[in-house]
């Protein structure tokens, strides 16, 4: 048996919460790593959870239950953990405020419980649009949720190591709350296959994610429209976000046409034929709550992007190394501007394409796991080489 055991609080697909497929992807490739016993302690909720090798699946929360910090506690000490991972979101938890917030000192109760705690947050409340996220935010009301918010990062703070996807979160978590235990972790691609090629005919526009808080289609079904091509059609490629059920059903009933097909829930095996069938990946989005995976996988892909102007999503595209098309959020006829300058130049959308593949196929998930292994050994054993067998350690940031 492995002499070290690391646990890891995810979300996992086919749930809808948020992260579930970053958190399969994350588990595959910790349970390729030798010598590491990996434990998934996932939602326990009415689904099927794929087997993944090398990583033993034990329920351990509920979406939205306020006994998530000592069931998790609970679970982290029960499995022999040497070292617990969260891949945590500030929505990870629960979509009431409470729940969420709750849910969020989960990392506090595991230290307590004496287990060395590493917590990835893919969002902070310094750059979320508490509105657009689903928190039904005012003018009266904000102050007192980021009051909140800011309680519950002091909360997470207190795990061993916080890591972030975004550069600019690194430097907001050391600048306001004085962190020294904060470091830059890199997203990484969740697979890197056959290079990209020419998408099939007629020419598809898509839309991948959970859908109706910050992320809403009516603008790109118009859009699309707008452009007068019978020749395309739109795919909108997921689910509700937990915030807001009902929500494409809604948009299908009062959009809804031959030209549109709403997909519903993306088995992971459907993911590559999805994002290879598209000529663009459209992001219409208002607001971001982070690093976003559709884009590592529409590079993946070989799928141009076409993405709104804001921060975040910048940020990224030049931390990481990818590019793509951008327009005005909330701006329709920018948008199918955008959307027309992709489809209608072939040597164009080949260049990003190409492009985005490059820089996915530079820093894979795999060794994005070797870097928490790293950290992990660091944490525990004081010696960031002992868990990596005879893998090149990668570089932390």
């Amino acid at each position: 048996m492995p002499e070290f055991t690391i646990a890891v609080v995810t979300a996992l697909t086919p749930s809808s919460t948020t992260l579930a497929e970053y958190g399969l992807h994350l588990l595959s490739a910790l349970g390729r790593k030798d010598g590491v016993r990996v434990v998934a302690l996932v939602e326990d909720a009415d689904h099927d959870y794929p087997a993944i090798p090398g990583v033993e699946l034990r329920r351990a929360w509920r979406f939205d239950a306020l006994s998530n910090p000592v069931r998790i506690a609970r679970a982290v000490r029960s499995a022999g953990a040497d070292v617990v991972l969260f891949n945590a979101h500030f929505t990870s938890f629960g979509s009431s405020k409470v729940g969420a917030a709750v849910g969020l000192a989960s990392p506090l109760a595991a230290r307590l419980a004496g287990v060395p705690v590493i917590t990835l947050m893919h969002n902070i409340v310094e750059t979320v649009d508490l509105g657009a996220a689903g928190f039904g935010s005012s003018r009266l009301v904000e102050p007192v949720l980021r009051a909140i918010g800011t309680s519950i990062t002091w909360m997470v703070l207190r795990s061993n190591l916080v890591t972030t996807t975004m550069p600019n979160y690194v430097e907001i978590l050391r600048a306001k709350y004085r962190a020294k235990n904060v470091a830059l972790t890199p997203h990484g691609a969740f697979e890197v296959p056959a290079p990209p090629q020419a998408p099939p005919s007629p020419p598809t526009v898509m839309t991948f994610g959970k859908f109706g808080t910050y992320k809403k289609v009516e603008g790109l079904i118009e859009a699309v429209r707008s452009l007068g091509r019978d020749d395309v059609r739109v795919v909108i490629a997921g689910t509700d976000s937990p915030n807001t059920p009902g929500y494409l059903a809604g948009v299908e009933d009062r959009l809804g046409g031959p030209d549109v097909l709403f997909t519903g829930y993306v088995a992971e095996w459907e993911v590559e034929p999805t994002f290879r069938d598209a000529a663009v990946t459209v992001f219409p989005y208002t607001a971001t709550t982070g690093s976003s995976g559709v884009l590592h996988q529409a590079g993946s892909y070989g799928c141009p992007p076409v993405l709104p102007r804001i921060g975040d999503l910048e940020g990224l595209i030049e931390a990481e190394g990818y590019t793509g098309v951008f327009f005005e959020p909330d701006d329709v006829d920018d948008l199918a501007r955008a959307i027309a300058s992709v489809l209608d130049d072939e040597e164009e959308r080949a260049r990003i394409a190409r492009h985005n593949y490059a820089a996915s196929a530079g820093l894979t998930i795999d060794e994005v796991a070797d870097w928490y292994l790293v950290h992990a050994g660091r944490l525990v054993r004081g010696d960031g080489r002992s868990l990596l067998g005879d893998a090149r350690p990668p570089v932390a940031v």
